[in-house]
């Protein structure tokens, strides 16, 4: 199996999750290429090749240094057929997630998206663990198309590392399409706040804040920033207005994987457990000793936020 993969930027520099995506190709292929599209991205395809992709298709152009998506899937498109590729596999980010289900209406075939592992099955097909009926379940999937494409779920592999390798580049010129979208403005996260899909750790806050919301934010936020964590939340907590929607974690906010996720004051409604079920270690607090989250947490707290997240702060001072 030869296997392309999109390796997605922003500002020029790689997305940490694409090395993910490379990581997990180079233990199924031994032939694996990698896809660079953006605006002065030369280093990041020198990188790619480094790490072990053994041909690295470069779109460098200042048409592309924002994502679009439907000029993005046709120079996709085109490098697929370029490269002879029998797979294609992003990362399931935002942008990777849209840009595989655009090629894959373009070759009339399906996704394999939001991967927990992937292998490959028999004729050479790509076989993926996907998460189902809220993540309560985990299902073997495959498709039946002549190009195999799929998504995996940031975190979900090692990425690949870099061996000082290089790679053949190949510079590939811009779709000749018009976009239909214009980006008018892109707004990053605040300067030193952790990004909830990458984050190693993820402190999250739940319905439980309610009696002091910004009380309980802030101390939320004080253990986070004592343990370089990232700040999340429960749906309950964003639709009551305690924090912004960008660190809502479940089903309809972001997937997360971290090593320790610390669910403060969640109940464990299966809409978040979606979200963050695949953490390595999950510690849960709630003062209800019969909330669902304890039966999937690996320790429980039975105890009220306010008091007991301060306390771990100061313990999480003292030993780090």
């Amino acid at each position: 199996m030869q296997i392309l993969v999109f390796i997605e930027t922003d500002g020029g520099a790689a997305v940490a999750s694409s090395w993910e995506a490379l990581g997990k190709a180079l233990s199924l292929s031994d032939w694996v290429t990698a896809l660079v599209i953006g605006e002065n991205v030369a280093d990041v395809a020198a990188e790619a090749g480094s790490r072990g992709a053994k041909q690295v298709y470069v779109i460098d152009d200042a048409s592309r240094a924002l994502f679009d998506l439907d000029l993005y899937a046709a120079d996709a498109s085109n490098v697929l057929s370029q490269s002879e590729a029998d797979a294609f596999l992003a990362s399931h980010t935002g942008n990777g997630r849209d840009l595989m289900a655009a090629v894959g209406f373009d070759r009339y075939t399906g996704v394999l998206a939001d991967c927990l592992d992937l292998s490959v099955g028999d004729k050479a097909k790509f076989v993926g663990l996907r998460p189902i009926y809220s993540g309560n379940i985990l299902v073997d999937a495959t498709e039946t198309g002549s190009v195999q494409l799929a998504t995996l779920r940031p975190r979900a592999a090692s990425p690949a590392e870099d061996i000082g390798a290089s790679a053949d580049i190949v510079s590939v010129a811009p779709a000749a399409i018009d976009g239909r979208v214009e980006v008018q403005k892109v707004e990053h996260a605040e300067a030193g706040e952790v990004s909830l899909t990458d984050a190693n750790v993820v402190v999250s806050g739940g319905r439980g804040v309610s009696k002091d919301p910004e009380l309980g934010f802030q101390v939320i936020g004080e253990l986070a920033d004592t343990l370089g964590a990232a700040v999340g939340a429960s749906r309950a907590a964003v639709d009551a207005g305690y924090i912004a929607y960008k660190h809502q974690v479940g089903q309809t906010g972001k997937i997360v994987r971290p090593d320790l996720y610390i669910a403060c004051g969640i109940s464990g409604a299966v809409q978040h457990l979606a979200g963050m079920n695949a953490s390595k270690v999950i510690v849960a607090i709630n003062k209800d000793s019969e909330a669902p989250i304890f039966s999937l947490a690996n320790y429980g707290i039975v105890g009220d936020l306010f008091d007991v997240v301060p306390a771990m702060n100061e313990a999480a001072k003292v030993k780090l």
